[in-house]
């Protein structure tokens, strides 16, 4: 596998998703062939040379040729979601090297059993690129989304999820808000615990799904040992957990 070196994309679209969440497009020269689930380092340089580097899940599937989509959150007090959200337009360069991860990734295999994907908040980027993937690659494998968000304003991809559950019956969607939920909702609304996991498990049926977690470090780890209390296999549950760029 050849080095994974940095490359100025230039920002082709910029689309608000929520108040604090926006999707920036990159076109690479260099574009490599990605695995959903995998990310981009992008690095800022400032003018006395002072560098700032984040890594963002790649939302856009494998088969949106020659460009990355990248779905970055706002953070308070954040210096490179703060720069991105107020100091790039549409023309812009960024510096960015990727793809990179190997292990969190789903390759869509037409015999890849069930998925379950697990998110909170902007932990359903990646999830997202899976889901996309399955899409273009037109296959039916059983697949369901438990995502939590603390209200309805802050449902990533809301429109674009919900068409995805219409079309498609072997999709499922299910969300959980946290914190305030849409008038008349009979769904979850409570932070994701064990007994919702199960519930969640026991609609494979006897399948044993491949779970894929990402969110926030607390939520992951609740996540994986609730998956593990509902019966699931530790070998088919990988995780993800919000956090700086490795070394």
């Amino acid at each position: 596998m050849s080095k994974v070196t940095w490359q100025l994309g230039t920002v082709v679209s910029i689309v608000p998703e929520t108040p604090h969440v926006k999707t920036f497009t990159l076109r690479l020269p260099n574009w490599t062939p990605h695995r959903a689930g995998q990310h981009y380092d992008l690095r800022l340089t400032a003018e006395g040379g002072y560098q700032a580097e984040r890594s963002y899940s790649i939302a856009s599937p494998p088969e949106q040729t020659g460009e990355i989509a990248l779905t970055v959150e706002l953070v308070d007090e954040g210096e490179v979601s703060g720069y991105l959200f107020e100091g790039v337009a549409v023309g812009d360069e960024l510096e960015v090297r990727g793809p990179i991860g190997g292990y969190f990734v789903w390759r869509g295999e037409p015999s890849s059993p069930p998925l379950l994907l697990v998110g909170g908040g902007s932990g359903v980027v990646p999830l997202m690129a899976m889901l996309r993937h399955r899409q273009h690659l037109g296959l039916r494998t059983p697949a369901t989304l438990l995502l939590s968000v603390r209200t309805p304003e802050e449902v990533i991809y809301k429109t674009e999820l919900e068409a995805m559950a219409k079309a498609d019956d072997s999709f499922t969607l299910l969300l959980d808000y946290t914190r305030q939920a849409p008038p008349g909702w009979t769904g979850y609304q409570r932070r994701i615990d064990a007994a919702m996991l199960a519930e969640v498990v026991s609609r494979f049926g006897e399948s044993q799904p491949q779970a894929f977690v990402c969110g926030p470090t607390g939520m992951v780890e609740s996540v994986a040992n609730g998956l593990q209390a509902a019966g699931l296999a530790p070998e088919m549950i990988l995780t993800e957990r919000f956090g700086p760029t490795g070394a």
